[in-house]
């Protein structure tokens, strides 16, 4: 199969003229290195999670995404079913913006960093006294660079504006505020808080499509809504046990990297399967 693009996690591959296959492995990031050991699970719970949510938002906003169903994958695919099922699906092509669409709904990571030194986050100047991990009853968007290696960057508004032009930064801010509030509210009834989020966009056409990933483990903050407690740092459901493991054995994050230990890689499993399940109302198949 003709490849079309390899990140970190996902393996995108030519489907014809203008769609696309995305796989998204079981490998794992943390600190910008690729772990040796990928995390059972993983890509599966990427892929039929965000399938969740396009449809989700189907009735919202227009979005790349078509199937996840491999009898309707192009005749070529067919033959790599056992390596397909579950953690793929298939997509239109689109033009990506060059931006990551941050939106920030609790003062955690980077956002609490910078308003603790400044009382601003990413410019936003916000109410004076706030705690780490404190909601922002109004979600702010935070919008950053698309970095090919190493962290992306948070860039101002105007900067924005500067790259992509002003009408369609005002459509990605609106958009992307407008999913956040709504997945926000869902997911607070099903127990998780998303503390942030990234989306990105593209465009097809001159249409402006929702496209990558959406509210995964992987590029949200996902917080248990049971024991969140303002004013320090919360558990949350992604790599953090790989994380802490790494800080504790005092790796200097470049690679190659330590080992992670058997029991790690379970934990992260584990909590990357439990946020599907409370997100979803489904165990993961």
């Amino acid at each position: 199969m003709k490849l079309f693009s390899r990140g970190k996690v996902r393996d995108i591959y030519e489907a014809g003229d203008d769609r696309l296959l995305i796989v998204a492995t079981d490998r794992l990031s943390a600190f910008d290195v690729v772990m040796a050991e990928g995390i059972p699970d993983k890509g599966r719970v990427l892929t039929q999670l965000s399938r969740f949510w396009f449809e989700f938002f189907g009735g919202d906003v227009p979005s790349h995404f078509l199937t996840t169903t491999l009898a309707d994958y192009p005749p070529e695919f067919q033959r790599f079913t056992d390596q397909l099922v579950g953690r793929s699906m298939l997509v239109w092509k689109a033009r990506p913006f060059p931006i990551e669409c941050v939106v920030r709904g609790y003062l955690a990571g980077s956002g609490w960093n910078d308003y603790r030194a400044t009382g601003k986050v990413c410019g936003i100047e916000l109410p004076r006294g706030l705690t780490e991990s404190a909601r922002l009853e109004e979600p702010i968007f935070t919008p950053a660079t698309k970095a090919q290696e190493g962290h992306d960057e948070n860039i101002s508004w105007q900067e924005t504006v500067d790259r992509i032009g002003e009408a369609a930064a005002e459509r990605l801010r609106e958009s992307s505020l407008t999913l956040y509030q709504r997945a926000r509210a869902y997911a607070e009834e099903r127990g998780i808080l998303i503390a942030d989020t990234k989306f990105e966009w593209g465009l097809r056409g001159d249409a402006i499509i929702l496209i990558d990933e959406v509210l995964t483990p992987d590029s949200s903050r996902f917080w248990p809504k049971d024991g969140y407690v303002p004013g320090q740092a919360q558990p949350s459901f992604d790599k953090q046990w790989v994380r802490d493991y790494l800080v504790s054995v005092g790796w200097n994050k470049q690679p190659p990297p330590p080992s992670l230990p058997r029991e790690v890689v379970g934990k992260t499993s584990e909590k990357y399967r439990e946020a599907y399940r409370l997100l979803t109302g489904h165990t993961l198949n």
